[in-house]
């Protein structure tokens, strides 16, 4: 049986976002941003972060950098409750400093490869699922995946996925 999700992108939806954040003594969440994870997690839809990293590809830090604050972030959610059931990230960049991460591929949004490998990997039900991300190139991945996306501008993330949730159902 096939499920809905919700895709968060990470910096600008899920956290303030700094750019090139992989430290977790800068990682702020967006206000309401644990609790839209929970709302998320309380109506049965499958939860995922779907985020591009180049700061991997331009050696600013590592990919076991990036997967170390996703465990943080688990382990933050879990105190309320709340759970992710897959993070992916791109560490690719057409532009990379680091050799074998210099390249054009699907997974680095605006291309839909992170969402579309998801929702192979856990049967999700495109028709209720969307995405939530700031930027156009989140929304042109929703769309090329075959999801609605929506832009979020940074206020209470709770408060815009209950909107989302409600309209969904």
């Amino acid at each position: 049986m096939n499920r809905p999700a919700v895709f968060f992108d990470r910096d600008g939806v899920l956290n303030e976002d700094i750019g090139y954040l992989y430290e977790r003594t800068k990682f702020r969440w967006t206000p309401g941003a644990r609790e839209a994870v929970k709302a998320v997690n309380d109506v049965g839809y499958l939860a995922f972060v779907v985020t591009n990293q180049s700061g991997v590809a331009r050696g600013l830090y590592k990919e076991a950098d990036v997967r170390d604050l996703h465990a943080w972030m688990a382990e933050e959610l879990a105190k309320i409750g709340a759970h992710i059931d897959a993070f992916e990230y791109c560490p690719h960049h057409p532009e990379a400093t680091i050799e074998p991460y210099r390249r054009s591929c699907t997974c680095r949004k605006p291309g839909p490869g992170m969402i579309t490998n998801l929702m192979k990997r856990f049967q999700v039900d495109p028709v209720r699922s969307f995405l939530i991300g700031d930027k156009l190139s989140d929304v042109e991945a929703a769309a090329g995946a075959g999801i609605r996306g929506y832009l979020f501008e940074g206020s209470d993330l709770q408060q815009f996925i209950k909107n989302r949730l409600s309209r969904a159902e």
